[in-house]
């Protein structure tokens, strides 16, 4: 089992599960990789501890000094509320669903023996981290930190019994390093040989700043990378190359707005209240006199005697704020006497609130949260989608990218559980994870809205082609680029209107209906050509004998003749196909057929072929 609290002095050892990843030979190269994890780079080493020393920090300050910014500026109540809106976005909770969102596998091309065990392995993992229960509170944590990390904990006597714990590790106690071994050219240049990649973990966190390397002085533990499973918010600073939270970009104004606030509150508090003018009369006394009169009869006016019935005592309290103090202004004789005036205040209430105003909603834009979102006179819209902000439809895309962010901790965990468990290898992940996809579970009734306007349309766009198709546009035109559906979803769809088709529940035999699935028609051929074969005559429209292709067929080897008609003209007659027509032909499946209209568009007059399906067997022949 791995251990967490354990001490890391002088040794080369790391705990953890390890599966190989934490070691990598680099392509001989003079140029350093990017840094975009975060980590902090130990260049030239032989070893783990001895005369190198490692900046815990990075170069733009301290990552502990980030993570205590962002947790602070968390508790903001307009912060707070719009991570509030954040996360109920991102996680949404279902009666039907026992997790808020679920493993999509159709994109991955396996047995589904094999899909079954991946996706019950995802559960697995959802409830190793009892994500039922705590997937507001995981998500928050990871977007406020901007990184989440978990300790994968397993039995280390039998290793292959997967995953037995995710602990959750504390972002301000743990670190990732990379140690970068390079050598010498002919020509003296430095060359990247290895990078080897591992976390240290630190009970006591990492303390320092940006201006003076730390040395880890044997406090700490080193992990495996495989021994950890974490996810970041993807968001690198340009200068510093360090991780930084969603948040970051909010400090500035999220502080503006609170000093703001402060400064409108005290101003109000101070110029509000009315004061008092006490104009005292010193007649001719002496300067020092006229003072001390004056000190005499503010005190005789402020003096407060308080009775205090815990102690029992009697004391004097002065205790005046300084912003309710009155004025006390001596005055000499000839002049009114004493007098005692008021000084009016400033104006009640917190009305000229602009300022205010202007920064609440430059912190929001920060927050990438639609203002509308923190007015209360702001109702919930219900309407079409083009009524809906362009605010919220850049939050809904916003939300959906942190969804994909905070999805590599699920898929990180997923890896090392089916390594661990040997259901796939390591080559074998890196040809799944691109077919892998995390679906979160949406509330937002304008995702609803959006797609039914979006069929909407289509289905419009494809009516007004009706008259064109078969001219201009084919069927194969309209369902791939009208309706955007794949070769697979036109295969499916196809597959399911002919059981739908079948069913005489949802198309039950009529008599309106009888001469299309029956073939039993009366009257003669009105499309013009009558059919050599023996038997009724039927004219039905090439979309609808396509549409009913197995009835129909039936019909016909029950000896009915149909000629197919395409904008009123007859293009071809269907026979059974135990009637002879002049000249040989060649037996095709409907199943390989992607649609009537395009087998006959190749088929030239007169030719002759034969469509089989199960056990109908038909002759086509091109008019």
């Amino acid at each position: 089992m791995a251990r967490t609290h354990s001490r890391f002095k002088s040794k080369s050892k790391s705990y953890g599960i390890d599966l190989g990843t934490g070691s990598e030979e680099k392509p001989s190269s003079p140029v350093t990789p990017i840094n975009d994890d975060g980590a902090s780079y130990n260049a030239t080493v032989s070893s783990y501890f001895g005369a190198t020393s490692l900046n815990m920090d990075g170069n733009g300050g301290s990552d502990r000094d980030l993570l205590k910014r962002y947790r602070n500026m968390a508790t903001f109540p307009e912060v707070d509320v719009a991570i509030d809106n954040i996360v109920n976005e991102a996680i949404v909770y279902d009666d039907q669903q026992q997790y808020p969102l679920s493993l999509n596998l159709d994109k991955l091309g396996l047995k589904p023996k094999i899909k079954m065990t991946i996706f019950d392995e995802f559960n697995t993992i959802l409830k190793l981290l009892e994500f039922d229960e705590k997937a507001y509170n995981i998500f928050r944590r990871w977007y406020v930190d901007g990184r989440i990390y978990y300790n994968v904990i397993i039995d280390t006597k039998v290793p292959e019994r997967g995953i037995i714990e995710l602990r959750p590790v504390d972002a301000l106690k743990i670190k990732l390093v990379k140690d970068i071994h390079k050598e010498k050219d002919a020509n003296g240049v430095e060359h990247i040989k290895q990078v080897d990649e591992y976390y240290i973990y630190s009970d006591g966190g990492f303390v320092g700043d940006n201006t003076q390397t730390n040395n880890m002085s044997g406090q700490g533990v080193k992990f495996n990378v495989d021994a950890i499973v974490t996810a970041n918010s993807g968001i690198v600073d340009e200068v510093t190359r360090q991780i930084i939270s969603n948040l970051h970009k909010a400090i500035r104004p999220a502080n503006q707005l609170r000093m703001l606030e402060d400064a409108v509150v005290i101003y109000k508090i101070t110029r509000a209240p009315e004061r008092r003018i006490f104009y005292i009369d010193v007649g001719n006394l002496p300067k020092l006199k006229a003072e001390q009169h004056l000190r005499d009869v503010m005190n005789r006016y402020r003096n407060k005697i308080v009775y205090d019935g815990t102690t029992g005592e009697i004391k004097d309290d002065k205790k005046f704020m300084s912003m309710l103090e009155d004025f006390w202004m001596p005055r000499r004789e000839g002049g009114q006497g004493t007098k005692i005036d008021t000084l009016p205040g400033a104006s009640a209430g917190f009305t000229d609130m602009i300022d205010v105003g202007y920064f609440e909603t430059k912190l929001m834009r920060a927050l990438n949260t639609p203002m509308s979102r923190m007015q209360s006179n702001t109702g919930f819209n219900m309407g079409r989608s083009s009524e809906i902000s362009r605010d919220e439809v850049n939050f809904i895309k916003f939300v959906n990218r942190l969804q994909k962010r905070f999805s590599f901790l699920l898929l990180d965990a997923l890896k090392t559980q089916l390594i661990l468990k040997g259901i796939i290898s390591e080559t074998d992940w890196d040809y799944i994870k691109s077919n892998l996809r995390v679906v979160f579970q949406k509330d937002n009734f304008f995702e609803e809205l959006k797609n039914n306007e979006i069929l909407s349309t289509r289905i419009a766009a494809a009516e007004a082609l009706m008259p064109y198709i078969g001219k201009y546009f084919s069927h194969e035109y309209v369902r791939k680029n009208i309706f955007l559906q794949t070769d697979e979803e036109i295969e499916i769809q196809d597959q399911i209107i002919q059981m739908e088709y079948e069913n005489p529940v949802l198309y039950p035999p009529t008599a309106g209906s009888a001469d299309l699935a029956d073939g039993a028609a009366d009257g003669g051929d009105s499309g013009g050509g009558s059919a050599t074969a023996s038997g009724d005559s039927s004219k039905i429209t090439l979309a609808d004998f396509e549409h009913g292709m197995s009835k129909n067929m039936l019909a016909v080897q029950n000896g009915k003749v149909f000629n197919v008609t395409k904008n009123g003209k007859v293009v071809a007659k269907v026979t059974p196909a135990s009637e002879s027509f002049n000249g040989g032909y060649d037996e095709i499946k409907v199943s390989m057929i992607d649609s009537l209209d395009s087998l006959l568009a190749v088929m030239e007059s007169g030719e002759i072929l034969s469509l089989s399906e199960s056990n109908s067997l038909v002759h086509l022949q091109r008019v």
